[in-house]
């Protein structure tokens, strides 16, 4: 009995703290398959009307060098209120620095107390790989080995990891606009899965012949080009997710049938969407639906074989703060991360007026 006093007030004291989590500590709290349930069951939530999710806020610098961008949410189920505040340098590319920098803050919807602040690089690209991976369970055909890889970064090395959690991939090609980080993510992928990554010249060298395609580029302008699509191709574009960044092209969009994270979001951040609907190639009603309403079967998804699928992800708060609270109660069981006294309580305050 007294062991058992001791336990429940070190979790009681653990509950009066805030919880700091660091990058290390959110790969080993958040691997890939569980994510990949988690944010099914955050988009079933987000379809079900059971959540709150504004449109981001996003600050430029003047010199556009980089962003500054704040993503509020709210889930009914976990019920969890939260906002990621994260800067987006896309060119950290040949620095020691993530393009994506930041914090996901995690408050409780009792009494708001801040429960963690965890490290918003790391959430950002396990969860976006594996939204990724949710679509592609749902859309890409099941017998689908061959994955193509545009971009040579976090996220492209993520999404080999997500896709052959819900694929059985074989085969990886990949391409980037430096051949030498190409060569170099290729060799340590191949390590890593025990699969074969064999980097290529050109993008479309990289798209033709695949079952797969992931675009997880920073490009300002397309990259994967419609005309090299062949039947029954699934793509999940991913690299941009501003107005201000564009993967495909308009043929691209045009040919697939396209799902997305969020309507809304889609419509007025992403430029891929953008682009071919300013040209009148596309209307809004080219958005098949939404993934969540795929997941409820509120729509269909791919109906034969040759059909060509594209997910449009633009990455969204519910998938942040679903992923960290999921983080913060393993850490809460394991006593993983540092806890801090981060503000006083009550009792220790001066009411003032």
């Amino acid at each position: 009995m007294r062991e058992l006093s001791t336990e429940r007030r070190a979790l009681k004291d653990r509950a009066m703290k805030t919880t700091i989590i660091g990058h290390r500590e959110v790969s080993q709290l958040l691997p890939m398959h569980e994510c990949i349930k988690v944010m099914e069951e955050t988009f079933r939530t987000l379809a079900r009307g059971d959540a709150l999710q504004p449109q981001r806020q996003v600050i430029w610098l003047p010199d556009k060098k980089g962003a500054l961008g704040v993503m509020p949410s709210y889930l009914g189920t976990p019920r969890a209120i939260g906002s990621k505040i994260i800067t987006v340098f896309p060119g950290n590319l040949n620095t020691h620095y993530e393009s994506h920098q930041g914090a996901v803050l995690l408050f409780e919807c009792d009494n708001g107390k801040l429960l963690a602040l965890i490290d918003a690089s790391s959430i950002t690209a396990i969860r976006t790989a594996a939204v990724s991976a949710v679509a592609t369970r749902m859309l890409a055909r099941p017998d689908s080995t061959d994955l193509a890889v545009l971009g040579s970064g976090t996220q492209a090395a993520m999404h080999i990891e997500a896709m052959s959690v819900v694929r059985p991939i074989k085969r990886v090609t990949v391409w980037s606009r430096n051949a030498d980080h190409a060569k170099r993510f290729a060799e340590r992928e191949s390590s890593r899965h025990g699969i074969t990554v064999d980097p290529v010249a050109s993008a479309q060298e990289a798209v033709v012949g695949s079952d797969i395609v992931c675009t997880t580029t920073g490009s300002t302008s397309p990259v994967l080009m419609g005309k090299w699509f062949q039947p029954g191709m699934h793509v999940n574009a991913v690299g941009a997710s501003t107005p201000a960044f564009r993967e495909l092209d308009s043929e691209a969009v045009a040919r697939s049938k396209l799902f997305v994270d969020r309507r809304e979001s889609t419509i007025n951040e992403a430029e891929d969407f953008r682009a071919p609907r300013r040209e009148g190639t596309i209307g809004d009603a080219h958005i098949r639906g939404e993934l969540g309403e795929l997941l409820l079967g509120e729509v269909e998804g791919r109906l034969d074989r040759s059909e060509i699928t594209l997910f449009k992800s633009v990455g969204l708060a519910v998938e942040d703060l679903a992923a960290a609270h999921h983080i913060y109660k393993k850490a809460e069981a394991s006593n993983s991360g540092t806890c801090l006294e981060f503000s006083a309580e009550r009792e220790n305050r001066v009411d003032v007026g």
